[in-house]
């Protein structure tokens, strides 16, 4: 069995607070949508970037 050293292990990616909002957008078939981890979805979209605009316009939401 092989132990990693600890300079060898990868550093855990920082996770976001919770009141951070990185919202992203999924494809499905001809359409996508922006979602985030709060729960927080946009409504399917053509054209992706509107998609990406709307997920700009929810991380911007207080």
């Amino acid at each position: 069995m092989y132990d990693q050293r600890t300079d060898e292990v990868p550093a855990a990616p920082p996770t976001p607070a919770p009141d951070e909002h990185e919202p992203t957008t999924v494809e499905r078939g001809s359409f996508c949508t922006a979602r985030c981890g709060c729960g927080w979805s946009g409504p399917a979209r053509r054209s992706r970037d509107r998609a990406r605009t709307d997920a700009a316009e929810h991380r911007a939401a207080p």
